[in-house]
């Protein structure tokens, strides 16, 4: 089995940024996967005890599938990210201040216009959604950090069974692989597998949501993909995911194989 494509996603819900290695670290996600959000106004997160909270709490392609079309690129050197989408001038701030992050989620807030939700802070005050990170914290889709997986032979049969091609970032996995075949992926639930130079325990097979039913290039939902895999295959699921046992290293091309 080999490693194909890596990816990260700094703000959750916006662009895949494309890698060509990473450094894994036990118990966390890939550097910078999903460090940023826009918090709803009404969502409870809070920056000084944060804690896992469901995907709906933030702008997400599960309920506000328009944000595809935001072109957005992370540099995690200086901390800039940088917005664009039509119908609005492009912008590059600084996420490590607060003007650079009240820039941001007033962009953000902008392109969404009446899917931005507005709320009330624990003092009673007005709350408009609110561009965020908490240090150590990831909006990850579960509780459990980890990296997510996919079989490429699995996404394979799902095309065959669909009869037309998915781009593969509609489903937003971590680590792409080929050289198992399909499905069989799921039988490393409760397993360790190598990635790399890193030891992974996988935990739990991806249960497709809503998001996976928008189109990429448009916005817009063309395909109810888990009700199409439950109609093809029995289940909803394609993927897996893996926490980090032991960190390391890992690279396009590395190899990945059941410990």
């Amino acid at each position: 089995m080999r490693v194909e494509q890596l990816f990260r996603y700094p703000v959750k819900g916006l662009t895949a940024e494309s890698l060509e290695e990473v450094i894994l670290t036990p118990g966390e996600t890939i550097p910078h996967d999903r460090r940023f959000a826009l918090a709803q106004g009404d969502s409870p997160f809070d920056e000084a005890e944060p804690r896992f909270l469901p995907k709906q709490n933030f702008a997400c392609m599960m309920k506000n599938a328009r944000v595809v079309l935001v072109r957005a690129a992370f540099d995690p050197h200086d901390g800039t990210l940088s917005l664009a989408a039509e119908g609005l001038p492009p912008l590059s701030a600084p996420t490590n201040t607060a003007q650079g992050k009240a820039a941001l989620g007033d962009w953000l807030i902008r392109f969404l216009g009446e899917e931005a939700r507005n709320g009330t802070a624990p003092d009673g005050t007005a709350r408009a959604p609110r561009f965020t990170e908490a240090p150590g914290h990831a909006f990850t889709d579960q509780a459990r950090k980890g990296v997510s997986l996919i079989n490429l032979a699995s996404l394979h049969a799902l095309e065959a069974a669909l009869g037309r091609r998915l781009h593969p970032l509609r489903f937003r996995a971590n680590i792409y692989f080929t050289g198992l075949p399909a499905w069989a992926e799921f039988d490393w639930v409760g397993r360790e597998v190598l990635l790399g130079g890193a030891r992974l325990s996988v935990f739990k097979r991806t249960v497709r949501c809503p998001a996976t039913q928008v189109d990429l290039a448009t916005g817009e939902r063309d395909l109810d993909i888990p009700k199409l895999l439950r109609e093809h295959f029995g289940h909803a699921d394609l993927g897996v995911h893996a926490t980090v046992l032991e960190g390391g290293r890992v690279a396009v091309g590395d190899a990945l194989e059941e410990a």
